[in-house]
């Protein structure tokens, strides 16, 4: 049965636009209070990101969770990741996250964590859609559920995050720049590379409700790039609104991205023969990361984008870490979901456990050129049954030959096709890019995407 609220990262969309509107959030809530109740009750957490409509929409599920009958155990602003850490060792039925990542102020979303840390599975998302169609009732009122407020959550989960090293790892004399997006990172990640001896650099730590992502944060690496080649900074770290993304800069100022992180990580468990299963990427995982951890012996997998499906192959094949280009790291060898600052801080343990600096060692990969185009497109058109992309994407395909490959990826979270070309010549990897790109958007413009 095909999700109607759920894509593949939770619930998100514009702020006023059904279903991110104050009462279906409230719905929202009170269908998940059902569902969660069904599964053996216990109280829920709720914890946002730093954008201005989460005091909203905290409200709305707090009041919908109430209503059926659920207790709720507020957080306040912390990254994503957090949510999934104090919902496991907290013992809760479920944790809720209010965000939309690495999307601007106008949107927002909800994502939901399992009793165990984990995003829901498709039964449970069936269900909650199933009650959200319900009409709203009401428990009695001795059976509402009451709400409080968790003062000590920022301090747990930054008790957690310094555990993702060996307890005597230090950054001493290391100066980290981290860039937190004025997003649900900005007390916490500091916080954690400080107590661990780095002398850091604070940046995107101010946010106003409304500056969330915006020319910061792992969207933005180049601002941080630029404080590293100032001399201000070492290495810098690069996180997203909600925290659940890391992009690097290394030394020489260049942008490391998910892939190259995870080259890294990746290296480092097999250093420390510590490595088990494939490693997982994604379709739009660069070509350069397979080539160099076959080089290494290392067996890649690729799994449709979205880190719940990264997990799925991880859970799958007994592998143990995979990511996103994007910098969504998984390491469940360390946690259940993807983590900015676990992964950061693992990388920033290899350099002090090999002495190199984060530009040697992601030196062992060299990255293809690769050129990504969104192009906006309506929802619900697919933009693999129309004959004119077919015929575009065979006819670039046939032009790379054996030296590229093609992509083109409907946006799980935004209104947009992803047009993606690999290969050995960026210029020709751009012109490609740039000729699919506006092959796809004619196609869009014709009746039969229309009547599609």
């Amino acid at each position: 049965m095909a999700k109607r609220l759920f894509g593949t990262d939770g619930i998100r969309g514009r702020v006023g636009e059904a279903p991110i509107t104050a009462d279906c959030i409230l719905k929202l809530g009170w269908a998940a209070g059902r569902v969660f109740s069904r599964q053996g009750g216990g109280k829920v957490l709720i914890g946002k990101d730093t954008r201005v409509s989460g005091y909203m929409f905290e409200s709305a599920l707090e009041a919908g969770l109430s209503a059926a009958g659920v207790d709720i155990l507020l957080l306040g602003p912390m990254p994503t990741p957090a949510i999934a850490y104090l919902t496991r060792t907290l013992h809760a039925r479920a944790g809720i996250v209010i965000s939309a990542s690495h999307n601007p102020h106008q949107d927002n979303g909800i994502k939901f964590f399992s009793s165990y840390g984990e995003k829901l599975d498709d039964e449970t998302e069936l269900a909650i859609e199933a009650e959200f169609d319900k009409a709203l009732t009401t428990v009695e009122s001795q059976a509402l559920g009451r709400a409080s407020r968790l003062v000590d959550a920022p301090g747990r989960y930054i008790e957690f995050c310094k555990r993702a090293v060996d307890s005597n790892t230090y950054f001493t004399g290391m100066k980290v720049a981290v860039d937190c997006a004025n997003g649900a990172t900005y007390q916490v990640a500091p916080a954690v590379f400080s107590e661990l001896g780095a002398d850091v650099v604070r940046l995107g730590v101010e946010p106003d409700g409304l500056n969330i992502n915006v020319d910061s944060g792992s969207l933005h690496p180049e601002n941080l790039a630029a404080e590293v080649r100032a001399g201000r900074a070492q290495v810098g770290v690069a996180l997203d609104g909600d925290g659940d993304r890391v992009i690097m800069v290394d030394e020489e100022g260049e942008v490391v991205d998910g892939d190259e992180i995870l080259f890294i990580l990746a290296c480092s468990r097999l250093r420390r023969d510590l490595l088990k299963g494939p490693v997982v990427g994604t379709l739009m995982s660069n070509l350069g990361l397979e080539l160099a951890l076959r080089e290494a012996g290392v067996e890649f997998l690729r799994a449709k984008v979205g880190d719940r499906y990264v997990m799925e192959q991880l859970r799958k094949h007994g592998g143990m870490l995979g990511g996103e280009s994007s910098g969504h790291i998984v390491c469940l060898d360390r946690t259940t979901t993807g983590d900015g600052i676990v992964s950061a801080l693992q990388v920033l343990e290899e350099m002090v456990l090999t002495g190199q600096t984060l530009h040697e060692l992601k030196s062992g990969m060299a990255k293809l050129p690769q050129h990504m185009i969104n192009v906006p497109v309506p929802r619900g058109v697919r933009i693999d049954s129309l004959p004119a992309v077919q015929r575009a994407v065979r006819e670039t395909e046939a032009e790379l030959g054996d030296d590229g490959r093609v992509l083109l990826r409907p946006s799980g979270t935004e209104p947009v096709v992803r047009v993606m070309v690999e290969g050995k010549d960026h210029a020709r990897v751009v012109r490609s890019a740039e000729a699919l790109a506006d092959a796809v958007g004619e196609a869009l413009q014709s009746p039969s995407a229309a009547a599609n």
